[in-house]
């Protein structure tokens, strides 16, 4: 047992020295043989990449459409396995991965919070995960614990089974593949009006802990000519971290509190609700923000083309009167999740050759 305790002790080591590292001195931890391995961190996805994916998505589902297209995929990955650890609670994230991986084949399990698995027992989360390693090919986790993900992949980078770990969304630090499907609506969206360069997009709402938003400014160094408005209350402005990363890249911004002003001039408006779950008491988080609510008099106000978006769940912020005017995309948006994390599961155990054959 105490030769077990310091192996175990070994090989935690260093993970706070690690962590201190920034993230583009980290990347090349998380590929192998020179792709993408585990999927952590928005900054791992350049703009090749996110056009492949988009492209394979597009591919998946059309082919998702027929009964023979849809068996193909289905015998793409039946040999592999997958664990969805949500501790977090989710509806959107764990259903579009779950169906994403039925979609390919994979078998799935899942563990929907730590008071089913051995962590009431004492267990170190790290061994819950080398534990689940042991049994499946994939995990994807989902944690409110900031880092949860990447502390993960550390781990089992350095163990004799490493197996692939894709970030479901971190505390409120990073949700890279809702980046990924973010862009993606976006894309399809832009179809008629050149794609996403060029454009402008509004973020509104709690953008301090709002990690969908986190995410997504930081793909928008791999589009051309795109600007951002940051639209909040001042307690919930977008972090400095973001804004630096964006100055650095050259990516223009704007912050302001004046919603109304902000509709007709941009080309996307991605809405949030307040992050009250990570507040230290909830409790005291009861102001709704109205003067950020998108209501349905704002829609004579935003331009014919412009793209009404946002991550859910929804509480105050977009009325339900919104949802039947075509420029609202949310509930695309959401539909496009399994697509898009098929496409980057298809990628992860490259299969993507054997779907874009069917396409030559």
């Amino acid at each position: 047992m105490e030769r077990f305790a310091e192996t175990t002790r070994q090989t935690y080591e260093g993970w706070e020295e690690f962590y201190r590292k920034p993230v583009d001195e980290k990347l090349d931890f998380f590929r192998k043989d020179g792709r993408l391995f585990d999927v952590i961190f928005a900054q791992q996805f350049d703009r090749r990449f996110l056009d492949e994916l988009c492209r394979l998505a597009d591919k998946i589902r059309l082919l998702a459409k027929t009964k023979s297209g849809a068996l193909l995929l289905s015998r793409l990955l039946p040999h592999k396995r997958a664990m969805l650890y949500f501790v977090q609670p989710s509806t959107r994230t764990f259903l579009s991965f779950q169906n994403a991986c039925y979609l390919l084949g994979l078998r799935v399990s899942e563990s929907r919070g730590t008071s089913t698995s051995s962590e009431v027992k004492g267990e170190s989360p790290e061994d819950t995960i080398r534990t689940f390693a042991s049994y499946v090919d994939l995990i994807v986790c989902r944690h409110p614990e900031a880092g949860f993900a990447e502390k993960t992949a550390w781990v089992l980078n350095q163990t004799e089974r490493p197996v692939p770990v894709l970030n479901g969304g971190s505390g409120p630090d990073q949700h890279p593949t809702q980046a990924l499907l973010d862009i993606y609506t976006l894309e399809r969206e832009f179809q008629a009006t050149g794609g996403l360069d060029g454009k402008r997009i509004a973020m509104v709402g709690d953008l301090k802990r709002g990690r969908t938003v986190r995410s997504l400014s930081y793909l928008m160094k791999n589009y051309r000519g795109v600007s951002l408005t940051f639209v909040s209350p001042e307690v919930f402005r977008m972090k400095d971290d973001i804004k630096q990363f964006l100055r650095k890249h050259g990516i223009p911004f704007t912050e302001t509190d004046d919603f109304e002003s902000v509709l007709p001039h941009v080309d996307a408006i991605y809405m949030t609700r307040i992050q009250n779950e990570y507040a230290s008491d909830p409790r005291n988080e009861t102001e709704t923000y109205p003067d950020f609510h998108f209501r349905r008099e704002h829609l004579a106000r935003i331009s014919p083309h412009c793209v009404l978006m946002h991550p859910l769940p929804r509480r105050y912020e977009i009325e339900v009167a919104v949802d039947k005017d075509p420029r609202a995309a949310y509930w695309r948006q959401e539909r496009n999740g399994m697509w898009i994390r098929a496409a980057l599961i298809a990628h992860i155990f490259r299969a993507e050759e054997e779907i874009l054959a069917e396409f030559a």
